[in-house]
């Protein structure tokens, strides 16, 4: 009796399971096109507030807490919530940059003196022009810091072309919804999959630049050091380097006030290699997350401390 009762709720569950996925997908897309009516800078000082209030009291609330403790020990509990706070901050607000990401990068290679919501340095411009103009191809990685679907558009903004790596959102309905959002003003999209790295080292060899997030927790990654704390890093990036040698550099999109935004984009980083002087994949991965530390360490309310980088 208990086996049939099992069955027939696991049944149950498994065929209730579309209908609740379906509704959640037709919510993110009500969501995103209800969004796009209201100012944007408005909207986002909302979803900011809405985004706090709900992740205080969330499981990942704990887990961000706990990440900042271990990162930051000399830190005090007072600072930490500060930073927490700013944290929950940030993502309410990328929540509703999205819905208008098809214009919230405003700037116009015709008319350059036009403003812009995104502010750059003349060493920024220059890196870029230098990527956009050498024949070469390229690979640009990023972090989840201050708003990172932003990047991607500077670089169709920019005329930089790029193959955009991305993960799909488990659902297909909000997936559809949110690549119809992302296509507008970005480059290709490379969904995450086994075929990626092939789709990847092809636009490498076809001269594309190859732009992606690099700072989550792999299971089968390779081993690096972040904060000083072991963790598991995605090669892919070190990988691609050894079928197509190309200069290396980071972007990050830093939040300012008053919703404007400021893009960097680094100094070339260089992999390390072995002694055969092949691309040593761990040693490379560990110089792009000391990068990434970096950026971190400055705007550490900017950076996405909800996932369990370290297991």
């Amino acid at each position: 009796m208990n086996r049939l009762f099992l069955r027939t709720k696991a049944r149950l569950r498994d065929a209730a399971k579309p209908a609740a996925e379906a509704a959640v997908g037709a919510l993110t897309i009500g969501l995103l096109r209800s969004t796009r009516y209201f100012d944007p800078d408005k909207t986002a000082n909302f979803f900011g507030r809405v985004a706090h209030f709900i992740g205080r009291r969330l499981r990942e609330d704990r887990i961000g807490r706990e990440n900042l403790t271990a990162a930051f020990p000399e830190k005090s509990p007072e600072e930490i919530e500060t930073i927490l706070a700013g944290v929950w901050d940030n993502l309410g607000r990328i929540g509703a940059e999205f819905a208008h990401l098809d214009h919230i990068w405003d700037y116009d290679v015709d008319h350059p003196d036009k403003p812009s919501r995104i502010e750059f340095s003349a060493r920024t411009k220059q890196l870029f022009d230098t990527l956009r103009d050498d024949g070469k191809p390229a690979i640009i990685f990023a972090s989840h810091l201050g708003n990172w679907e932003i990047p991607a558009l500077g670089a169709v903004a920019h005329g930089l072309d790029c193959a955009i790596l991305f993960r799909r959102p488990n659902i297909e309905s909000a997936d559809r919804a949110i690549e119809r959002i992302r296509a507008v003003k970005m480059g290709t999209l490379v969904p995450a999959g086994r075929d990626a790295p092939l789709k990847l080292g092809e636009a490498l060899q076809r001269g594309q630049h190859v732009a992606m997030l690099v700072d989550q927790y792999m299971g089968n990654g390779v081993e690096v050091t972040f904060f000083g704390r072991k963790t598991k890093a995605n090669p892919t990036l070190a990988r691609l380097l050894r079928q197509v040698e190309c200069p290396v550099h980071g972007v990050r999109i830093i939040r300012l006030s008053n919703h404007r935004f400021r893009a960097e984009l680094s100094e070339e980083v260089k992999p390390a290699r072995d002694a055969s002087g092949q691309i040593d994949v761990q040693g490379t991965m560990q110089a792009v997350t000391d990068v990434i530390e970096g950026w971190v360490r400055e705007y550490p309310d900017q950076w996405l401390w909800l996932h369990r980088r370290w297991r």
